[in-house]
């Protein structure tokens, strides 16, 4: 090519580009609340296909082509705006966009991919828990266990205790967060991260469902992420107080329970906070026949205590640091010892009768979380960065009994301090495909041990290093397919010291066996890589499928094994990571009035987990598991004064034994079917009224063994029982609320005390029992 044609090349090219650009426009937008408050981490997807967020100061910039732009605006909490603006060729538009507050549907969620994102780009079932929701709940009872059992679909059933034992999200455990810090032990499952901190300092709840190994070790069934409350932005100074009493309807002299809490917020300048405390005495629980349940793992006589801080500063538009601090103490101060009922016999349960109870009270004696958390917007180019620096010390302490030799009260302490890393880059591939690609690592060190409380080792210092670095990539294909696949990488070190067994009680000969085995401590290794794909497609307002594959990976009860361990070296002991894979079709839609989601669900694993009993013995059966279920949910606005909804969840699953032969697993891991409803009514603008319905249809899958039932063997059997929910507005800033658990005063043994199938658990479950409230807001 001669000098003079590449010099016209050049300049047809560069007045082309030049062109072009003249063509374009750019958009500066800024969103706030009906209050003027800015709106930070807003989706704002551009004509269909290209999507941003606003940056802290709830504002986005945006070079366009000329002519009329779509904007479509949607934040959790709020409603979604859907507006159209006019772009003028080399011309600069400065919008205000307002959100209205969305007291009907929270449209995003951080839970499923560590991102914001809206509910119609994740392939997956999520359920959340609004704020709204969650007082609603609270008016009814203040156990988290209770809460998330009347609303998730596919969750067990509440124990009514302190413990979540059986309380599996789609029969396989389910990993615990507090603003993503985890409060699962899987190297010991104590059983106790569901009640990990007082719902009062809870936003919204977010469960995600299903195998998933983007938190890490431990979400076999899914997550739980407790999302904690944030600052209001509008004044200095805001708060809240609350005050209230619970007690049983049925015989209520001395079953009176109180509670106080107090909460501020506000932001000056750069720094916004919140800084709450609470105290909660529950007092006695009964059955419907006003007799005392059982202590043991009981809700009776609890004194709880949970102080929480939030403070924020603002470097600058783009960048943010946070630190957060929970404290939570559980602890069980009663004057009643537990008598041991006769299983089977529903006339005889177990009950709670006035005594002195051997050691130290039992409960949660402290679990410590904390936080720092680091956001830039734009860090480099487009990329955005999440910094999480976090810290948990948990220790749960259970009854003193003769389980071990000699006697004892076992004590579970965990400390665990993590760094989470999580950059975030959008792609465009074209003018209809673009993607948005997260990616990071996660670093977790967590020295988790059992020891009795007389300075025995139950279960050493299990030490674990966790690197898992990981990638996950979000493609949009045009405005109504979504596509995401990723990878995580586990990277698992654990170190276990020298220790000497303690013999356990058979719980058939009535011997102790096991103990005084001189074990050899070593390192453990395991190394897995996890994949995971979906795809959802949105255009169909009315039918919006998805269908999903996921992997999770964990070190399932690690210290199950060792305190039974029968070799002399730890190398020798059957210790073996799960994998688990997941498998799910659905799909949601709205039609009119009428909100509904389907699923239907896989799962499978090479390695179990289940806890069963062989000769009387406890052990870890590591055989090979399918589960599988699905799961309806309803919701119909049948006139604007009413709201009506109902769930249907089903889960079952088999395990193969040496033989090639399958059983059910037990209701340790298999919840029978769970089915909720409500009425909720508005008769004024500042009265609501609900009535709640829970119910099993049961469960009865295995046969007595010489007229005798084992752990997790036990059959269910059917009830049905109502709450009900109410708040009234006495002035704008104050709300009374009422709330009555088991309405109709149902006689009823719950799903746990039934299929443990032992003497000393057959509790019943609460008679109706009272709450009333008063909360002012200034």
């Amino acid at each position: 090519m001669s000098q003079k044609r590449l010099y016209s090349a050049l300049f047809i090219l560069l007045s082309s580009t030049a062109l072009t650009h003249a063509q374009e426009g750019h958009l500066l937008g800024a969103v706030h609340t009906e209050n003027g408050d800015a709106l930070a981490h807003v989706t704002v997807r551009i004509d269909g296909q290209r999507q941003l967020q606003t940056n802290l100061s709830g504002k986005f910039y945006a070079e366009l082509p000329a002519g009329q732009r779509r904007l479509q605006l949607s934040s959790i909490g709020y409603q979604t705006l859907d507006t159209v603006i006019t772009v003028l060729p080399q011309d600069s538009v400065n919008v205000l966009l307002t959100l209205q507050s969305n007291n009907r549907i929270n449209e995003v969620v951080v839970s499923a991919s560590r991102r914001v994102e809206s509910l119609d780009e994740v392939p997956s079932s999520v359920t959340i828990l609004s704020q709204k929701q969650l007082d609603a709940q609270r008016s009814i009872s203040n156990n988290l266990s209770d809460i998330l059992a009347s609303t998730v679909p596919g969750l067990g059933f509440s124990t009514n205790r302190t413990q979540n034992l059986g309380q599996t999200l789609r029969g396989r455990r389910v990993l615990v967060m507090i603003d993503g810090i985890p409060q699962s032990t899987p190297l010991r499952d104590g059983a106790r991260d569901i009640r990990a901190l007082d719902p009062s300092v809870i936003e919204r709840v977010e469960v995600i469902k299903g195998a998933t190994a983007i938190y890490g070790n431990g979400a076999d069934g899914g997550l739980i992420n407790y999302i904690t409350k944030k600052a209001t932005q509008d004044k200095a100074l805001r708060g809240s107080t609350e005050i209230g009493s619970n007690f049983s309807l049925v015989k209520p002299g001395q079953t009176g329970g109180y509670y106080l809490g107090q909460l501020f917020s506000g932001h000056q300048g750069r720094w916004d906070y919140v800084v709450s405390g609470r105290y909660e005495q529950t007092g006695l629980y009964q059955d419907a026949d006003g007799t005392v349940l059982s202590p043991e793992y009981g809700m009776n006589d609890l004194k709880n205590w949970n102080a929480f801080a939030k403070i924020g500063y603002t470097i600058n538009a783009n960048n943010h640091l946070e630190m957060m601090y929970n404290y939570y103490k559980s602890t069980q101060y009663t004057d009643y010892i537990a008598k041991a009922g006769k299983y089977g016999d529903t006339n005889a349960p177990t009950t709670g009768v006035l005594g002195k109870r051997p050691g130290d009270h039992e409960g949660t004696p402290y679990n410590h979380n904390a936080s720092l958390k680091y956001s830039a917007q734009e860090l480099i180019g487009k990329t955005d960065l999440e910094a999480n620096l976090y810290f948990q010390d948990y220790n749960t302490l259970i009854n003193y009994s003769n389980f071990f030799e000699n006697n004892g009260q076992p004590s579970t302490r965990s400390k665990k301090l993590g760094l989470r890393l999580n950059f975030n880059t959008p792609y465009q591939w074209s003018d209809r495909v673009e993607s948005q690609l997260t990616y990071g690592a996660d670093l977790l060190s967590d020295k988790t041990n059992t020891m009795l409380t007389d300075g025995r080792t139950v279960i050493p210092d299990m030490r674990m290093r966790n690197l898992a670095p990981y990638f996950q990539v979000k493609t949009s294909f045009g405005q109504y397919l979504i596509f995401k696949a990723g990878s995580r990488l586990e990277n698992v070190h654990i170190d276990v010291p020298d220790y000497t067994t303690i013999g356990i009680l058979n719980s058939v000969s009535g011997s102790y066996v096991g103990g005084g085995t001189n074990v050899n401590g070593g390192q453990l290794n395991f190394t897995a890589l996890m994949f995971n794909a979906g795809l959802r497609y949105t255009k169909i307002q009315a039918f919006k499928p998805f269908i999903s594959f996921s992997q999770s990976f964990s070190v399932a009860d690690l210290g199950l094994v060792l305190r039974a361990a029968k070799e002399n070296t730890v190398s020798n002991t059957s210790i073996k990571a799960v994998k688990a894979n997941n498998y799910e079709v659905g799909f949601s839609g709205d039609v009119g009035r009428l909100s509904y989601e389907a699923a239907t669900y896989y799962s499978t694993s090479t390695l179990g987990a289940s806890y069963v009993f062989v000769d009387g013995n406890p052990q870890i059966a590591r055989s090979p598991e399918k589960i599988y279920g699905f799961e309806l949910s309803a919701d119909y606005r049948i006139h604007p004064i009413m709201d009506l909804g109902a769930s249907y969840s089903y889960t079952e699953g088999k395990r193969e034994l040496a033989d090639a032969s399958k059983t059910y697993l037990g209701g340790d891991r298999i919840n029978p079917p769970k089915i909720t409803a409500y009425a909720t009514i508005h008769p004024t603008a500042k009265c609501t009224l609900t009535t709640q319905l829970v119910n099993t249809t049961g469960r009865d899958r295995f046969d007595p063994v010489n007229g005798l039932y084992s752990y997790g063997t036990g059959p269910v059997k059917s009830f049905t029982i109502f709450n009900l929910s109410s708040s009234y507005e006495i002035r704008r800033s104050t709300v009374l609320r009422l709330g009555v658990e088991n309405l109709f005063n149902k006689g009823y043994f719950t799903v746990i005390s039934q299929w443990q199938s032992n003497n000393m658990n057959y509790v019943k479950g609460n008679g109706a029992r009272m709450n009333i409230s008063l909360a002012h807001a200034f």
